[in-house]
């Protein structure tokens, strides 16, 4: 029988995820380097070609490439994708530049990766007249994608012939640094994704229920999110693994409360505390950008980066 308690309170870690929106000397850079020095735990990017307006006709850069240059003015920071999908990557080349990725950092890479979603640079490899990819057949695709790109970076070298993918002896030598690869954070909801985070996951993503985030309230958001908690404590039941080996992280933002976590130090102390009630292991923060969604002051940000992790303890 499955364990629907709340979980213990237990160390949570604060993150933030940059978008890859500004040229890496106007301002990219300096981002990056001063998410290590407030002492953020992990720095992702969205892996997209594209993203929503105000962004979607402006510039936008690889998550690769920037990671890449995040590595090389960096030394403790942890460095990753929130999320990286089938939309347009394979499996075979994505492993090979995962591999590169992490041996540049020195093994301070994570996968976030997810299904995807419709919309933004979902159709981007797609001929003008097919139709998008169904719900469906996103998660066929994940469920495929996700075991194969856990052999390419655990297997010297591998062949398979799938519905959707194929490696035709795909060789990877040396591996990740990170043994026995570097970790998945498996972002899903549902039960198909569920049970590709309890198993390939060394660590599970959310945002929250986006049916909620117009109209819902933070305590339905609340009671949603342990719903998705006890789903995925299921999964991991089910093949016999321990939901607690599992890191449990919320991409924030979109959720009913929106930027109000970031309008002060107690504001977020609160956000939070409730959050790690649930069992969640670590909060990502969007980096502020005026005139957006995840416009926040500057100053406030950081000083909950600096203030907030000791009376989270």
């Amino acid at each position: 029988m499955t364990d629907t308690s709340p979980a213990p309170a237990s160390p949570l870690r604060l993150s933030t995820v940059i978008l890859p929106h500004r040229r890496w000397l106007e301002g990219a850079r300096d981002a990056w380097v001063r998410a290590e020095d407030l002492g953020f735990h992990t720095a992702y990017t969205y892996d997209h070609l594209s993203w929503r307006v105000p962004f979607r006709d402006g510039p936008w850069f690889g998550a690769v490439p920037t990671l890449t240059a995040a590595a090389g003015v960096t030394e403790r920071l942890r460095l990753g994708t929130l999320v990286t999908s089938p939309n347009f990557r394979h499996p075979v080349t994505l492993a090979k530049e995962l591999i590169s990725l992490d041996d540049i950092s020195g093994g301070r890479i994570t996968l976030g990766i997810g299904a995807g979603g419709t919309g933004f640079d979902a159709s981007a490899l797609a001929h003008s007249e097919q139709e998008a990819w169904t719900p469906r057949e996103r998660a066929d695709r994940f469920a495929e994608f996700v075991p194969l790109l856990d052999r390419l970076l655990t297997e010297d070298t591998v062949s398979y012939d799938g519905t959707f993918y194929s490696a035709g002896g795909a060789q990877n030598v040396p591996g990740c640094v990170q043994r026995p690869r570097l970790p998945f954070a498996v972002a899903a909801t549902g039960p198909r994704g569920l049970k590709l985070a309890a198993r390939h996951g060394q660590a599970w993503v959310t945002t929250g229920d986006p049916k909620l985030y117009e109209a819902g309230t933070p305590e339905e958001s609340i009671q949603a999110i342990r719903g998705q908690i006890e789903k995925l404590t299921a999964a991991c039941d089910a093949i016999g693994r321990d939901v607690a080996e599992l890191d449990k992280i919320l991409l924030t933002g979109f959720t009913p409360d929106r930027g109000r976590p970031l309008e002060s130090v107690d504001a977020f102390v609160d956000f939070a505390g409730r959050h790690r009630e649930l069992g969640f292991t670590e909060l990502v923060l969007h980096w502020p950008i005026p005139d957006t969604a995840f416009a926040a002051d500057q100053k406030v940000f950081e000083q909950i980066a600096l203030e907030a992790p000791a009376q989270l303890r």
